[in-house]
């Protein structure tokens, strides 16, 4: 993950290809003149997500190219009207090599000043950002997945269909279309109402080449397939929904999301179960998105302390929320996000058997135990908020409640069903469980019988 800065045109005359005929209405030009002039994201493989401007800019520090998804972000940004903004940008699959296909969300304040939202589909040939698609946010529009590694989306007779090339980059996409479906849902936009008027602007300004432009509005695969193997017994299809349950988890597990798409997940699925499953697209596609937002919400293991992972870590508003003041990074790769507000303990490892977590955990405990004293909530984060992280907070719970490994391991995995320490790190806990025993049983404790002190040692 990393931190995109993208500077803004102040005005539209330096974008190229601006239409002189378009006017402005006074209103918006005022809203122009307010406009910031850069914009800032979360970057991942496939994805970027827009931060909120107030605090990013005073408090992070550390910024990125963001490489590939930066310049192209640079490019759809020309393409904007100032008062607009790209909420998030997916990286889409291809069948031309050289190009790149992208999936924003634009929003801007409407006249009723409420948030409108369209979804352009963005051609990227030679660094220049061309239009290909343009698809209005009304209150009608359907997300579906297609259980083949992408989505469709379907509004007012229109259908078109967007496969991200990551699971990451996917799951950034519906979060987004998400919460803008359910603003246009809320306000009841439609297309005979006084919203999205503005749109025009980019609909004038569909410049794609005609094979871009085809792509975009290509069909769902209309080939006949052999189905397979019938399961008639409604005790056996339930016993295979929980082995596809299981072993889904599992492979999520073992993969970074930010580099595979759906389709390659139950791919892995059918490969592992050895058999095919495609009737049960629907169901994968299901489990999927519970497994996504069990990893994508910290999980509140303890009053005081949460469990989760780097979009955890840089969701400020989920932060607040969660009266989160110190934050635990496990990680060598993921940066410190907002060191201006929060307090940070790091522990600077990869997710490999062969990382030396245990020599960490005394120091662990007291950075918990110090913000538990002072009435503060810890995030605890990895990556994922799997391994790395949750062992971390397993070795916490043993030392802070006196429990076995398998008392605090059971109890983390009830508040977090995603976790799976690695073979190396659960070696370590066994480990650190006999270091504890040994302390507790050196440990010599002071009675008082009466008005005879004396020492029993444990």
């Amino acid at each position: 993950m990393a931190l995109v800065t993208v500077q803004r045109t102040p005005t539209p005359s330096n974008s190229p290809d601006t239409l002189s005929s378009v006017s402005y209405h006074e209103e918006e030009e005022a809203r122009c003149i307010r406009r910031r002039f850069s914009e800032s994201y979360l970057a991942v493989k496939g994805a970027a997500l827009i931060l909120p401007q107030s605090e990013c800019a005073r408090t992070i520090t550390r910024r990125s190219n963001g490489g590939d998804i930066g310049t192209h972000l640079q490019s759809m940004f020309y393409l904007l009207r100032p008062q607009d903004t790209i909420k998030v940008a997916v990286k889409l699959e291809t069948g031309v090599a050289q190009n790149s296909r992208y999936m924003a969300v634009v929003s801007t304040m409407g006249r009723q000043d409420t948030e409108e939202s369209v979804v352009l589909g963005v051609d990227i040939v030679e660094e220049k950002a061309t239009i290909g698609l343009v698809m209005e946010v009304w209150c009608d529009i359907n997300v579906r997945l297609d259980g083949d590694g992408g989505f469709s989306l379907t509004s007012k007779g229109r259908h078109h269909i967007f496969k991200p090339v990551s699971v990451q980059a996917m799951w950034s996409a519906l979060q987004c279309l998400n919460k803008v479906q359910r603003t246009s849902q809320q306000n009841n936009y439609h297309p005979k109402g006084l919203t999205h008027t503005w749109v025009s602007y980019y609909q004038v300004r569909i410049k794609s080449d005609q094979t871009c432009i085809n792509e975009w509005n290509v069909m769902d695969d209309i080939e006949s397939h052999r189905s397979d193997a019938t399961i008639t017994q409604s005790s056996e299809k339930i016993e295979l929904e929980r082995c596809i349950r299981s072993k889904l988890k599992e492979v999520m597990m073992t993969v970074d999301l930010e580099d595979v798409t759906s389709l390659y997940l139950r791919t892995r699925l059918e490969e592992e179960m050895k058999m095919g499953l495609r009737e049960y697209r629907a169901f994968i596609d299901g489990e999927m998105i519970i497994i996504l937002r069990q990893m994508d919400s910290p999980s509140q293991i303890f009053d005081h302390l949460y469990l989760g992972s780097e979009w955890n870590a840089s969701n400020l508003e989920e932060l607040k929320n969660n009266g989160v003041q110190c934050i635990l990074n496990v990680t060598r790769e993921i940066d410190n996000f907002f060191p201006e507000i929060f307090k940070y303990c790091n522990v600077r490892l990869w997710d490999v058997e062969s990382s030396e977590l245990l020599k960490f955990w005394d120091d662990t405990f007291k950075f918990i135990a110090k913000a538990k004293e002072a009435n503060q909530k810890v995030l605890v984060h990895c990556k994922m908020g799997v391994s790395r992280s949750a062992s971390t907070v397993i070795a916490y719970a043993m030392k802070e409640y006196g429990w076995s490994l398998e008392q605090a391991y059971q109890h983390v995995k009830q508040k977090r069903s995603c976790i799976k320490p690695n073979a190396g790190f659960m070696k370590q806990l066994v480990t650190y469980q006999g270091i504890l025993d040994a302390r507790h049983a050196s440990t010599c404790v002071l009675y008082a019988n009466g008005n005879t002190m004396f020492y029993i040692l444990q």
